[in-house]
C-alpha cells in the first residue's frame, strides 16, 4: 500500500521562517514584553511585600523550630494575647495590617549585594605571602601540610584586612603545631618574611598565641609628637615618661597637643618604697632625646621633691635649673660632681639611720626624709673617663648607696648613657636599674640587650627624637614617645615649646649669675659642696675657713656632737662629707669629721 506524502507546510520549512520573521510576529512579542514591564512595575510593590512575607515566614518557622517543646506553649499564648489585644483596640486590625505590610515591604526590598573576598590584586598578594611562609612553615612527611607549594591559602589565613590603598593591614594566620614558636630565633624569621612581604615603611606588631597556634600582623599608627610638656594628672610617686598605643596600657591622661585636648595613652613610671623599680636606666643615640627624657622627669619631679643634677657632657643642658626651688645642685665638673655625689650617699644613709630610729621609738618618720630625693646623672661615663685619667674616685662608686637603700630612703636616681659608653656603666648602675629606656634607632639584638626583651614591633622607618621602647621590670615593652622639652635657654627653641617649659620651672630664690654649677642650693642657702668636702673640717658650712682643734679629731667628740645637737633643737644642712654643730649657748662651733649633716640651730 503506498504512503500517502506529508502536506507542503510540514515538509518545507521556509514558511515557518518566513512567519517567524514576520513584521506582525515582532510588534506582537514587543507589545507582550511592554505589557509585562508595566505589569512588573504595577505590580512590584505587591511583589516587594509578598517577598518580605515570604522572608518573614520563613524566619518565623525557624524561629519556631528552634523553641524548645516546652517553651513552645507561652510562646503560642504570647502571640495570642498580641493578636488578641490589637484585635480589641480600636483600628487595632488596620494599624496591624499597615505593620505587617510595612515590614513585609523592608524586609522584601532589593539588596545590592556586597562585594566579599579579596580582589584580584589582594588574591595575588596573598598568594605571594603564602608561598614565601612554605620553606619555614612546612615539614617532610606532613600527610596533611597547612604550607605547601601551590596549597590552599585560604586554609592558612584565618582573617585578612586591607586598606583603601590595598595594603594589608591586619593578616592572622595558622601554623602548624610542630613549629618552634617558643625559640626566638624562629620567631624573628617568620616576623622578617612577614616584614618584607607584607610592605616596609610602616609598624607592625607581631601577637603570637601559642595555645591556638596562630600570628596575629597588625599595622601600627605613628605615635604622636605634638605632645610638649605640660603639667600632667598625675599623683605623687607617679612619672609620665611618655606615650603609646592606646591598646598597650589601661589608662589615659588628658593632654594638650597643638590646639586641641584629647587623652593619651601613658607610660607611668612609680617611685617610691613601695615600687619594684625605683630606678631608671635611658640608653641611646646622641641627640635621640635622653637628655629630653631626663629633662621632663626633673620637672616633674620637682613638683613634690628635690632634684640634683649631674650634667656630665657639659653642655649646659640644664642650666634653666639653675637657682629655681628645689634644685639642690647642677653639677658639670668632675670636682663638684664627686663632692655631690658624696653627699647624696651620705643623705641617703642619714635618711635610713633617721627613718630606722623614728620606727623604733614608735614614731612617724621625719619629714626631710620622706621629701623624696632626686638623682639624675647625665652621661656619667664621661666624668668617669676624666676621673680615671686623673687617677681620682668614680663619681658612679657614690652611686652605690642610694642605688641598694634608696627606695627605702626616697631616693630616686635617673641615669642616662649612650651606647657606645654602656660597657663603662658600673655593675651597680646595670644591677638597680630595673626601669629601661632604649631611644633611637636601634636593632632588635641592642633593645633585648637593654630591656632583657626584644620588641614586639617592626622598626619604624623614620625615627622622630625621643622615640623609643621602654619596659618598667618585667612588664610588657612597650613603643615610647617622649614629650617634647627642650632646653628653654637654647636659641632653637620654639616660642611654644621654650613657654611651656618656662611655665612648669619654679620661680627663682636665687639669681642665675650668683648660683654656679657647684653651688647647690639647699634650705634656700646656697652651700659650696665641693669646698666643704675637699677641704674637710677647715671649712665651714658658709664658705668660712675654721680653725682645726681637738674637737676636730675623730673619736669621742664626734659621738658627743649628736646628743649635743638633738638637745638645742638644731636643724640638718647638708654640706658634704664635713659638718659644723653649731648651738644655741654661745658656744664656739665644732667641726665633726666624717659627719653627713650640718647642724645650726634654728633662727
Amino acid at each position: 500500500m503506498a504512503r500517502r506524502p506529508l502536506p507542503r507546510i510540514l515538509t518545507n520549512s521556509a514558511p515557518l521562517a518566513r512567519m517567524a520573521h514576520s513584521a506582525s510576529l515582532a510588534r506582537s512579542r514587543e507589545f507582550a514584553r511592554s505589557a509585562a514591564d508595566s505589569a512588573s512595575d504595577v505590580f512590584h510593590p505587591l511583589i516587594t511585600i509578598g517577598r518580605g512575607l515570604r522572608r518573614l515566614g520563613a524566619a518565623g518557622r525557624g524561629r519556631w523550630a528552634d523553641t524548645p517543646k516546652d517553651q513552645r506553649g507561652p510562646l503560642a499564648f504570647f502571640v495570642a494575647a498580641c493578636v488578641l489585644v490589637v484585635w480589641l483596640v480600636p483600628y487595632g486590625p488596620l494599624l496591624a495590617l499597615i505593620g505587617v505590610m510595612g515590614a513585609g515591604a523592608w524586609a522584601g526590598r532589593e539588596r545590592t549585594p556586597v562585594a566579599t573576598g579579596p580582589s584580584e590584586a589582594e588574591t595575588e598578594r596573598l598568594r605571594a605571602l603564602y608561598e614565601a611562609l612554605v620553606p619555614y612553615l612546612s615539614a617532610e612527611g606532613d600527610p596533611s601540610p597547612l604550607y605547601a607549594h601551590g596549597g590552599d591559602w585560604e586554609r592558612a589565613f584565618a582573617e585578612y584586612t586591607f586598606d583603601d590603598s590595598g595594603r594589608l593591614e591586619r593578616l592572622q594566620l595558622k601554623y602548624p603545631a610542630y613549629f618552634t614558636d617558643g625559640e626566638d630565633r624562629s620567631r624573628v624569621r617568620i616576623e622578617q618574611v612577614l616584614y618584607a612581604k607584607a610592605g616596609r615603611g610602616r609598624e607592625y606588631r607581631f601577637t603570637w598565641d601559642e595555645l591556638a597556634n596562630q600570628l596575629a600582623l597588625t599595622v601600627l599608627d605613628a605615635l604622636p609628637t605634638d605632645i610638649a610638656a605640660q603639667r600632667f594628672v598625675t599623683s605623687p610617686g607617679e612619672t609620665v615618661l611618655g606615650f603609646t598605643d592606646p591598646d598597650s596600657v589601661q589608662r589615659t591622661l588628658p593632654v594638650t597637643g597643638g590646639e586641641e585636648t584629647r587623652d593619651a595613652p601613658p607610660v607611668v613610671w612609680r617611685t617610691g618604697q613601695r615600687s619594684t623599680e625605683p630606678h631608671l636606666l635611658v640608653l641611646g643615640q646622641p641627640g635621640t632625646g635622653a637628655t629630653t627624657l631626663l629633662r621632663s622627669i626633673a620637672l616633674q619631679a620637682l613638683q613634690h621633691g628635690d632634684v640634683l643634677v649631674i650634667d656630665g657632657s657639659g653642655t649646659g643642658e640644664y642650666g634653666c635649673l639653675v637657682g629655681r626651688p628645689g634644685v639642690l645642685g647642677v653639677e658639670s665638673g668632675l670636682a663638684g660632681a664627686l663632692a655631690t655625689l658624696e653627699w647624696a650617699s651620705h643623705e641617703t644613709e642619714r635618711r635610713l639611720i633617721a627613718g630606722n630610729r623614728a620606727r623604733q621609738a614608735g614614731g612617724a618618720a621625719p619629714d626631710d626624709t620622706r621629701r623624696p630625693l632626686w638623682i639624675i646623672a647625665d652621661r656619667p661615663t664621661a666624668l668617669s673617663h676624666i676621673a680615671v685619667a686623673e687617677e681620682l674616685d668614680d663619681p658612679q662608686r657614690w652611686l652605690q648607696v642610694p642605688l641598694r637603700h634608696g627606695r627605702a630612703a626616697q631616693v630616686t636616681v635617673v641615669v642616662a648613657d649612650q651606647f657606645e659608653t654602656a660597657e663603662l656603666l658600673s655593675d651597680p648602675v646595670r644591677a638597680h636599674t630595673k626601669a629601661r629606656v632604649v631611644l633611637g634607632p636601634a636593632t632588635a639584638e641592642e633593645v633585648r640587650a637593654v630591656l632583657g626583651a626584644p620588641p614586639h614591633t617592626t622598626p619604624p622607618a623614620q625615627v622622630p627624637p625621643g622615640r623609643g621602647y621602654a619596659r618598667l621590670g618585667n612588664a610588657p615593652v612597650l613603643r615610647l614617645q617622649v614629650p617634647a622639652t627642650p632646653d628653654p635657654l637654647d636659641d632653637a627653641t620654639g616660642q611654644a615649646h621654650r613657654e611651656a617649659v618656662t611655665a612648669l620651672l619654679p620661680e627663682h630664690t636665687v639669681p642665675a649669675d650668683e648660683a654656679g654649677p657647684s653651688e647647690p642650693v639647699s634650705g634656700g642657702k646656697r652651700v659650696d659642696v665641693g669646698k666643704a668636702v675637699a677641704a674637710g673640717p677647715s671649712v665651714r658650712a658658709d664658705g668660712a675657713e675654721a680653725d682645726d682643734g681637738p674637737a676636730a679629731d675623730d673619736g669621742p667628740a664626734a659621738a658627743e656632737a649628736a646628743p649635743e645637737a638633738e638637745e638645742t633643737g638644731a636643724v640638718a644642712e647638708p654640706v658634704g662629707a664635713s659638718a659644723r654643730v653649731r648651738t644655741d649657748k654661745g658656744d664656739e662651733p665644732r667641726v665633726i669629721k666624717g659627719s653627713v649633716e650640718a647642724v645650726r640651730t634654728e633662727g
